[in-house]
């Protein structure tokens, strides 16, 4: 059996069935779905995909057609907390995105299958992107429901996190420049320790902004959030 024939086909991706799902469930009809461009993991699962979409609203209308399959995020923001003076730091990942071609730094972050569990998808990559140990029940969920960045291009929805450690200064700085990342998936990742005010002046991703104004809001920090 050739390679080709063992990649997952587009109809079959878990992603791909719960997008055209939410979407017929949204009373819209999908007449036909070309594929342009897919993307597979190593293990032939798709990652993602642009496609152009024939579909009509209930309205008579036909929807946009450009979509970018992409699936849903889990991002996870690690604040560690000094057990002396109680000071907090957050732990960030530098890597090169194809935004713009620069270092961005993000919170850990992951993707998610529709048969996922966001929160285990959330705490396996806190191991893998800046070797935090950590399980499902360790996070707490900042958004109710799924919210889409880019809603008139993508399926792309977020599941925003956070998890709180006290530890000595010495076990949080170790989390400082850390070289991380898979090979495979073309992840080149150096971790960084910050302040959360220092944080959001190094991201420049909505996602990323927008998840230290839900971690204050929930934990009741203004004085930090006046600082943003």
């Amino acid at each position: 059996m050739s390679d080709k024939r063992r990649l997952e086909a587009i109809q079959d991706a878990p992603k791909f069935r719960f997008w055209k799902s939410q979407m017929e469930s949204n009373g819209l009809t999908i007449n036909e779905v070309k594929d342009f461009y897919v993307r597979h993991r190593h293990n032939g699962e798709v990652l993602f995909a642009m496609l152009e979409v024939d579909a009509d609203t209930p309205e008579g209308d036909k929807i946009p057609p450009a979509l970018f399959l992409k699936g849903h995020a889990a991002s996870v923001l690690v604040c560690l907390i000094d057990q002396d003076t109680r000071e907090k730091f957050v732990v960030l990942v530098r890597q090169r995105r194809i935004s713009d071609g620069s270092h961005t730094y993000e919170h850990p972050a992951g993707m998610v299958d529709a048969d996922d569990a966001p929160d285990e998808v959330a705490a396996r990559e806190l191991g893998e992107e800046i070797g935090l140990e950590a399980t499902a029940a360790d996070l707490t969920k900042l958004n109710p429901r799924l919210w889409f960045p880019s809603t008139g291009t993508s399926d792309e929805a977020m599941h925003f996190f956070y998890i709180e450690r006290e530890l000595p200064r010495d076990q949080i700085m170790a989390f400082h420049h850390k070289d991380m990342g898979n090979a495979s998936e073309f992840e080149r990742i150096t971790t960084a320790v910050t302040t959360l005010p220092e944080a959001h002046k190094l991201v420049n991703n909505v996602n990323g902004l927008l998840i230290h104004f839900l971690y204050l809001q929930h934990v009741g920090d203004y004085e930090t959030m006046k600082l943003l």
